[in-house]
């Protein structure tokens, strides 16, 4: 992914992250503060580098651990100027984790999602951090550059049955001598897409609701008899919308329902695609007759902009982030609007693009054994618990505990979510991290367009991929 990059690009993106480092540092002045209170723990740090997983007892580790998070994290406290609700900033896992860890010290690389793969690169290269975000881990396993989790698992006897179905197997990845998908990170922020459908819509053209695990026949059936004038109030109502840019997507979820997948391998050396599949075609003709009960720019995410809120239009929106049940309780919605489970695969029961963050220890960290500290802490209930209650708005819990959070239970559609996450599919698509992704896109919508049959379209994606896995060998 990164061959194509000049040495110019490199230092570049170096100096740029040296800057980033900087401004935290700067933001972080508490960080800073208790670093230079520490300073003996900071002098022993590169002494608890142990070459053995876990060989320092929890009482010895001490030092400085630097996490990196990408997102909209924030050192402070926030208040979001539309809802006025305030937020706590990570300061709160800093303090929970040294209040665990006397004579551990917690200091945060704050970034967002810009070229967030490429500053990651760099910072794994020069030892930037410990602890990384790696949403992008397949490109950073393969290169050797993250620490294999095995050891410390077996070393620890850490219970990953705390997670929900899937959520570490979602994270596997290959290292450069390893034959199949292994663990190098832990899952700490869940996400998913689910169905959404407007229950007044629904009542008002007088259809039974979507079930809780929808087929795409019903889907199809419902959305036609609920595109044309509303029967009650004479409006323009539309059966379905979809996010345009995801499309593809949807057709690979619609796939995965009629038994097929995207195809096998992890690596690009080795990996075989099913784009032009019989599955993938029917897939890609679903959507496409589904699209003409969709509105006119829903390539382009025009015509459900009301979606989620009272004077809404359409009646099933296929792809729905879980941030939604912010958007209904904001809109004063939260009675009309219900979520379904996406498609899955009869026989694997699985279904569906995964999604999240898991965080993972660099192999240049200087302190792995306090880094794996940290990674166990983000699998704890306090550190589910903060994100949940204070960072929602990027993150759904991937603890199984969470489904008896009082918390929880009073949000109605969290059980779904819940049930969603675990049964995405994984190991996740490895051809989203690489041109393919944008290879099957691009034909996916020429043939919502009517550039290419559905045939053609896959027939294309298919021969593109090929060629280009061909050149990554």
């Amino acid at each position: 992914m990164f061959k194509g990059k000049s040495r110019f690009s490199a230092v570049a993106l170096f100096f740029i992250v040296m800057a980033i480092l900087s401004a935290c540092s700067g933001t972080n002045s508490a960080d800073t503060s208790a670093s230079n209170n520490k300073s003996a723990g900071s002098a022993s740090e590169s002494q608890n580098s142990s070459s053995e997983p876990g060989s320092s007892s929890e009482q010895e580790l001490s030092g400085t651990v630097k996490v990196q998070l990408i997102g909209s994290f924030s050192f402070e406290d926030t208040t979001d100027p539309v809802t006025g609700v305030t937020s706590k900033g990570v300061h709160v896992l800093k303090e929970e984790f040294e209040k665990q860890h006397p004579g551990v010290t917690v200091e945060f690389v704050l970034m967002g999602w810009d070229s967030y793969n490429e500053k990651t690169q760099t910072m794994l290269q020069s030892g930037a951090a410990d602890v990384y975000q790696v949403p992008g881990i397949a490109t950073f396993a393969e290169q050797g550059l993250l620490e294999p989790l095995q050891p410390y698992i077996e070393k620890d006897k850490f219970d990953l049955g705390i997670y929900l179905n899937g959520q570490v197997d979602g994270w596997r990845a290959m290292g450069p001598n390893d034959q199949e998908p292994e663990i190098y990170s832990l899952p700490f922020i869940g996400d998913a897409r689910v169905l959404v459908y407007d229950k007044q819509l629904f009542d008002d053209w007088g259809v039974e609701y979507l079930s809780e695990s929808p087929t795409i026949d019903e889907v199809l059936e419902k959305a036609a008899k609920m595109t044309g004038n509303n029967p009650k109030t004479g409006e323009q109502n539309y059966g379905l919308t979809f996010n345009g840019k995801d499309a593809a997507d949807t057709v690979m979820n619609v796939n995965e329902s009629l038994g097929g997948q995207w195809g096998t391998g992890f690596l690009w050396k080795g990996m075989k695609v099913e784009f032009a599949s019989p599955t993938m075609i029917e897939a890609a003709e679903w959507l496409k007759e589904a699209s003409q009960y969709a509105p006119e720019g829903v390539l382009v995410d025009q015509g459900s902009e009301n979606f989620l809120k009272d004077n809404n239009n359409v009646a099933i929106n296929l792809r729905v982030a879980p941030g939604f049940i912010d958007s209904i309780k904001t809109f004063g919605t939260q009675d009309r609007y219900q979520a379904t489970l996406l498609f899955k695969h009869s026989e694997k029961g699985m279904g569906g693009m995964f999604a999240g963050s898991p965080f993972a220890i660099g192999t240049t960290s200087q302190n792995k054994d306090l880094a794996w500290e940290w990674l166990k802490f983000s699998g704890s209930e306090v550190f589910q618990k903060y994100m949940w209650e204070e960072q929602r708005s990027q993150s759904m819990p991937v603890l199984k505990a969470a489904a008896d959070w009082e918390s929880v239970k009073a949000e109605p559609q969290m059980d779904i979510i819940l049930k969603q996450m675990s049964q995405l599919w994984a190991p996740r698509y490895p051809y989203r991290s690489g041109q393919p992704r944008y290879i099957l896109s691009e034909n996916v919508e020429r043939i919502l367009l009517g550039e290419l049959s559905p045939a053609e379209g896959m027939k294309r994606a298919q021969e593109e991929t090929e060629s280009w896995l061909e050149g990554q060998q």
